[in-house]
């Protein structure tokens, strides 16, 4: 039974259209408007390639998604999947994805199954997410030259109709701009006076939620690296898109530069592996792969800055703090909270954000003063990741304090996190200090409230020294506790072994070696999961440490 408590400490945080919008979007269902489709847009030249996914379709009615087949045995709704494959299963990414040429028969068939068997307004295909993506899908392929039906176009304009009564204020965030990118394009592949307002409409809400949305550091404000590459994929394609029909109006929208930012923003967030980092709900294989968004940009000639560890005269004024201590390089993103620390063969991104937007928490963990660490280009530091979104024990514990790289006090979460995509009270970081210390490199520290809600209001306080070939890290906690644990989760493919009680070696896959020296604090080793991809759990190990009087020291030392 959920705490009718967290209840009243998640609503506060609800802006009043988020309340009023989930009771109308729960009641009202729009009647479908089947009236001939407007005419189709001429464009002026096919759009540059996209950015491309991994293939999902395995024939012609078997697919591939979040790392599980499925086909369409079943139909359309399948009560053996969870809701976020059957999404997958109507968003239609495979019509875009590598080599999709190879499989356009299998695409043509299965839009116009699709279309038979998935009656307007009926089953999950036809709520407002599945819809935004699926049109955009359909207008991409078409751009692409494939030729569409006249029944294909038909359905087009009808779930566009539908899409636009059903818009997800309820949700906010990037849900929104995914239903007003699917009228922008909708807007200009059709013309004509009602397709005008679908452009303009979708043109209004990318005008007033971007400045909101996408942070003066270039983040974007739920801080998932996934969702921030998925919604500069957005900004990308409406790039592309504009430059299809340059003759039409798009009334000043700033998708080039909101999406240099979003690039600059990336690029610190990666690992030198290429791949994000996965703090919140972040996995790899949702959005494109970082290399791909880079390279569909430059395709386009949207460029980040080529040196982003390198401060610029607009940098104080962009959000951005860049420092160099001796051989560290540290950049802080100063409005999302991120920090990135470059030192030689070692790249540490630590997290001293709050959850994100106060109002749109869905996808936010409780890491607060989480790390995650690379040494020679193999993560070893990993916070654990995400493999699902269905309401359970297994989501809750991979949104808990103790699957990410921080404190864990007294068996309660740093912010208390509930059901699939609720946060009740939330950690909020302070106290922030980046300094030079005496040896030439950078120290950081900083604290956060999260834990002030229990009876012994503790702080807990976290610092990091990055040496010229080590890493210490201090946790303390002022205030009254019973048990303080911090964990450190370890990549699968590192070899942890214990040499004494308190010594640690870390073999990296090219033998290089860490030595990890818990100088203060009582440790073990113990078995836990890894999920860097949405159905996919990995085995791995978590050095847990149990702070002694307060406090814990670990050393992590390379040569």
């Amino acid at each position: 039974m959920i705490n009718p408590i967290s209840y009243i400490h998640t609503l506060r945080y609800l802006r009043p259209i988020q309340i009023y919008g989930r009771i109308w979007v729960r009641f009202h269902r729009p009647k479908p408007d089947l009236r001939p489709a407007p005419p189709l847009r001429k464009w002026d030249r096919v759009p540059a390639d996209w950015a491309v996914r991994a293939p999902s379709m395995l024939g012609p009615d078997r697919f591939s998604f979040l790392n599980e087949e499925g086909g369409l045995t079943e139909g359309w709704n399948p009560t053996l999947h969870s809701r976020l494959w059957i999404y997958n299963l109507h968003y239609f990414d495979d019509l875009n994805a590598q080599e999709a040429w190879h499989r356009k028969e299998w695409h043509r068939g299965l839009i116009h199954r699709w279309i038979r068997e998935n009656p307007p307004g009926k089953g999950a295909g036809w709520e407002p997410y599945p819809i935004s993506l699926r049109v955009v899908n359909w207008i991409k392929w078409i751009l692409k030259g494939n030729k569409p039906s006249q029944q294909m176009v038909q359905s087009l304009a009808v779930q566009v109709r539908y899409l636009q009564k059903r818009l997800e204020v309820h949700l906010l965030g990037n849900h929104l701009l995914a239903n007003a990118k699917a009228l922008i394009f909708a807007g200009r592949f059709f013309e004509g006076v009602e397709a005008e307002a679908w452009a303009k409409r979708g043109v209004r809400i990318f005008k007033r939620e971007l400045p909101e949305q996408i942070l003066a550091d270039g983040g974007h404000f739920e801080l998932s690296p996934m969702y921030h590459s998925i919604i500069l994929e957005d900004l990308l394609d409406l790039v592309n898109l504009f430059g299809s029909y340059p003759e039409t109006s798009f009334h000043g929208l700033p998708a080039n530069e909101a999406a240099r930012r979003m690039l600059f923003w990336l690029k610190l967030v990666c690992h030198p592996d290429g791949q994000i980092a996965l703090f919140n709900d972040a996995a790899f294989g949702i959005a494109p792969h970082p290399a791909s968004l880079y390279a569909y940009a430059e395709r386009l000639g949207v460029y980040a800055p080529k040196h982003p560890l390198t401060a610029t005269p607009s940098s104080e004024a962009a959000g951005l703090a860049s420092l160099s201590f001796g051989p560290a390089n540290l950049v802080h993103l100063k409005t999302s909270g991120y920090i990135r620390v470059d030192n030689g063969p070692m790249t540490a991104i630590l997290d001293v954000a709050h959850i994100g937007s106060e109002y749109l928490s869905a996808h936010a963990h409780a890491d607060t003063l989480s790390f995650e660490l690379s040494l020679n280009g193999q993560r070893i530091i990993v916070d654990s990741g995400t493999s699902r979104y269905d309401e359970g024990v297994e989501r809750l514990r991979q949104r808990g304090t103790a699957a990410h790289n921080t404190v864990f006090v007294d068996g309660k979460d740093s912010s208390e996190v509930w059901s699939s995509f609720r946060v009740a009270n939330r950690a909020k970081a302070f106290g922030l200090e980046i300094k030079e210390v005496p040896a030439g490199s950078a120290m950081v520290r900083c604290a956060h409230d999260g834990y002030r809600r229990l009876p012994g209001k503790p702080v807990h306080w976290r610092q990091w020294d990055f040496g010229e070939n080590s890493l210490i890290v201090r946790d303390v906690i002022e205030g009254l506790f019973t048990v303080a644990l911090g964990h450190f989760h370890f990549h699968p493919d590192v070899y942890i072994e214990s040499r004494n009680n308190n010594l640690f070696s870390v073999v990296l896959p090219n033998n290089k070696m860490i030595l990890c020296h818990v100088q203060k604090g009582i440790c073990r080793l113990t078995d836990s999961t890894y999920h860097p991809e949405f159905g996919m759990n990995c085995q791995n190990r978590c050095l847990e440490v149990q702070l002694d009087d307060d406090e814990s020291l670990i050393l992590f030392n390379w040569s």
